[in-house]
């Protein structure tokens, strides 16, 4: 899997790179490499475009800098504009600023209006250093930009944001730029891919400058990644319902039935060969409407089945806790745990102790605030180091974790985690965690081991998510109803995909 990197990493191969490198090297190569991607945008906006580098105090601001005196060498209308009207203090930076001012590099005053119109930025302000919000004359240029929509190549990272965590640096009320694309140096960085990081980085493209960066810290999961997950999944034309295992899905309380037909769907359209659905306050089917969906008894034995999705509307009544103990105490199959079963553990700690004795590693799907209530901290807690939340979760839990929002985590108790390179802001609607969840559980009940099943799992909802945005022309509105026929669609591209022939072992380990 495509690997990310702590910033103490980055920071430590830049290092030992400097000290063997010619002076000056590094930053031409970070130059070229955004010099390059600019050219790219460039040929896509107007002829004459002009581009305007953001030059901060450190070596970010020489890269930007550079980089507008290579876009001015070959025939663009490069300027800059300097945050303080002293030089860089960085020694290769301020190199770079002494051959912009004897090569006569335009210099803007200020940012205007005027200056934000048809113009493509480099975002050099301030690169992964940055520990204080930003405030003064550089947000006053950051809110600026955002507000106008302006087009923001950033040079590194989105200035503010985060490179470990991906939240804005300052929290509430501070300001990152909000970048169309992002030139990352060395390697892939975590903040990038999760939290306000992935919307304000856009597109990414990583510039390695000819270095070796170690340890990785974690993974990337992509469509390649996801497609040889799902390999295993590929059928035998001599196989039948039995092969795919039997999932059951509890929930569905008074007012919440639909919760749990939704995550029933789920595994069925995620492969399941069977799939029961019951709740404990006694949930009926209609056999017109989803006539491949099976009732539970009232009396039924989790060991019956190879999965069980938990949670999805069951409620937080008596009935519904006496049901979530009687799972956990008796089923030796993989459990899906959410919503109101999340809930349900947060309240009664005993039953951690029994889900952390388990054989099998249970999957708990829970979104920031089911986190929070977990881990006994607060919504921004969460979001403000989404990687620390979930391996801490997973580890206190003895359980595979999907902390669910912008680049969902996926995280298991040896602490392991990759981040999802998928998903929509269709999704933001209700239930669509319930499909989640029948998905992951459809996969576990055809054999997928936990930390398999869970990547793949939210991995194959969030590209769900992007291709029903995509059919319904936007990201505003879809039914939920619609999404477990775009899983089937998804799981199918995969095991179609030219590569798909490679096989991974569905037991094995899968974040790293």
């Amino acid at each position: 899997m495509p690997a990310l990197y702590r910033s103490s990493s980055i920071r430590d191969a830049e290092s030992r790179e400097l000290d063997r490198l010619p002076s000056l090297t590094l930053m031409d190569r970070a130059a070229s490499a955004l010099a390059d991607t600019c050219t790219h945008v460039l040929r896509g906006m107007p002829r004459g475009a002009p581009v305007i580098a953001l030059i901060g105090p450190g070596n970010n601001g020489g890269d930007a800098l550079l980089a507008a005196l290579k876009l001015r060498d070959i025939g663009f209308d490069a300027q800059a504009l300097m945050l303080t009207h002293q030089a860089p203090s960085a020694p290769d930076a301020r190199t770079v600023w002494d051959q912009a001012q004897s090569r006569q590099l335009p210099l803007l005053p200020e940012l205007t209006s005027h200056s934000l119109r048809g113009a493509l930025f480099i975002d050099g302000l301030f690169g992964v250093g940055l520990s204080r919000p930003i405030e003064g004359r550089g947000a006053g240029w950051i809110r600026m930009l955002n507000a106008s929509g302006a087009r923001v190549m950033a040079a590194d990272l989105p200035s503010g944001i985060d490179a470990d965590t991906g939240a804005i640096v300052g929290g509430a009320g501070a300001c990152a730029i909000l970048a169309q694309h992002t030139v990352t140096f060395l390697a892939d960085k975590p903040g990038l891919r999760t939290g306000a990081g992935r919307a304000h980085a856009g597109q990414v493209h990583v510039a390695k400058l000819g270095v070796e960066v170690t340890p990785s810290a974690g993974t990337l999961v992509t469509q390649a990644e996801a497609t040889a997950l799902a390999a295993p999944l590929a059928r035998r034309s001599d196989s039948h319902k039995g092969t795919y295992g039997h999932a059951a899905v509890v929930g569905g309380g008074a007012g919440m039935q639909g919760a749990a037909v939704l995550a029933a769907l789920g595994a069925q359209r995620a492969g399941a060969g069977k799939v029961s659905v019951g709740s404990p306050m006694g949930l009926k089917l209609n056999p017109g409407v989803h006539p491949q969906l099976m009732t539970l008894p009232d009396r039924w034995l989790p060991e019956q089945f190879q999965a069980v999705v938990m949670g999805c509307g069951l409620g937080q009544s008596k009935r519904a806790l006496a049901a979530l103990k009687s799972v956990l105490g008796r089923t030796r199959s993989p459990i899906v745990i959410d919503a109101d079963a999340l809930n349900l553990l947060a309240a009664n700690p005993a039953l951690v102790a029994v889900l952390t004795h388990r054989v099998t590693p249970s999957v708990l799907t829970p979104h920031p605030l089911e986190a929070a209530r977990l881990l006994g901290c607060t919504t921004a807690d969460v979001q403000a180091d989404r990687i620390a939340a979930a391996t801490t979760l997973a580890a206190r839990m003895g359980s595979v974790v999907v902390l669910k929002g912008a680049g969902t985590v996926c995280a298991d108790a040896a602490g392991h985690w990759a981040i999802i390179d998928s998903g929509s802001p269709a999704l933001a609607t209700a239930a669509t965690g319930d499909v989640l969840a029948g998905v992951i559980g459809g996969l576990l009940a055809q054999g997928l081991a936990p930390a398999a099943a869970a990547l793949l799992g939210a991995w194959i909802h969030g590209r769900a998510g992007e291709i029903a945005a995509v059919r319904q022309g936007g990201d505003i509105g879809m039914p939920t109803s619609e999404l477990p026929v775009r899983v089937s669609e998804v799981l199918n591209q995969l095991l179609t995909a030219p590569d798909a022939h490679a096989r991974v072992s569905p037991t094995g380990q899968d974040f790293d």
